[in-house]
């Protein structure tokens, strides 16, 4: 039977809503006071919702701070990729595509703390950080076939360079994020897009 709506608005509805709020609740005490004080008890204060609705939506904190990792990840690639499939030559897609990161990850101080600074501090997080460096580092490999076609490296060196160009990015923003290097917005944009030009293709005669 289904259930009642209220107001219009669908029982669904509802769980989704305030699973959105204990996400945005988890993303601000994530990137303000950090992994440890994220607490289910402040992550309800700051939802305005009860222990009832968590649990509802989450089994523990854990869960919670992969959820709001996972989401940040998932606003990662859709920028990136909306970047890269972008006008202009490959260098102009990829320089795009870096900027794009490196607004969302500045833009919001909270999203560029929690990804880069309390995943790599989080105990529960650390694990699921090397998971989507993986995904993330196969993408590139991806990403680079599509932008070179037949110059591309081919597999799997496509791999071990995506790796190192996505293990080498999160270390640079997490040092320039922790003001760890006086280096500017595009200062990264043309170091990461060069390296990549430099690395992405297979140069042997």
């Amino acid at each position: 039977m289904p259930k009642r709506s209220y107001r219009g608005v669908s029982a669904q509805q509802r769980h989704d809503q305030r699973r959105e709020q204990l996400l945005d609740a988890g993303l601000d005490l994530l990137g303000t006071v950090g992994w440890r004080k994220t607490t289910m008890t402040a992550v309800c204060a700051r939802a305005g919702l009860t222990e009832r609705y968590f649990y509802e939506s989450f089994a523990n904190r854990d869960e919670l701070l992969l959820a709001v990792i996972d989401r940040i990840a998932g606003r990662i690639r859709d920028v990136a990729l909306a970047a890269l499939a972008g006008p202009g030559d490959p260098q102009a897609k990829v320089e795009a595509a870096v900027g794009a990161l490196v607004d969302l990850l500045t833009h919001d101080p909270r999203v560029g703390r929690a990804a880069m600074l309390e995943s790599a501090a989080a105990e529960p997080l650390r694990a699921r950080r090397h998971e989507l460096l993986l995904e993330f580092a196969q993408l590139i490999a991806t990403q680079a076939h599509a932008l070179y076609g037949d110059e591309a490296l081919p597999p799997p060196r496509d791999q071990v360079n995506g790796l190192m160009l996505t293990g080498g990015l999160a270390e640079l923003l997490m040092a320039w994020l922790s003001g760890e290097l006086s280096i500017t917005r595009q200062d990264i944009i043309d170091i990461v897009a060069r390296q990549f030009a430099v690395t992405a293709r297979d140069r042997r005669s």
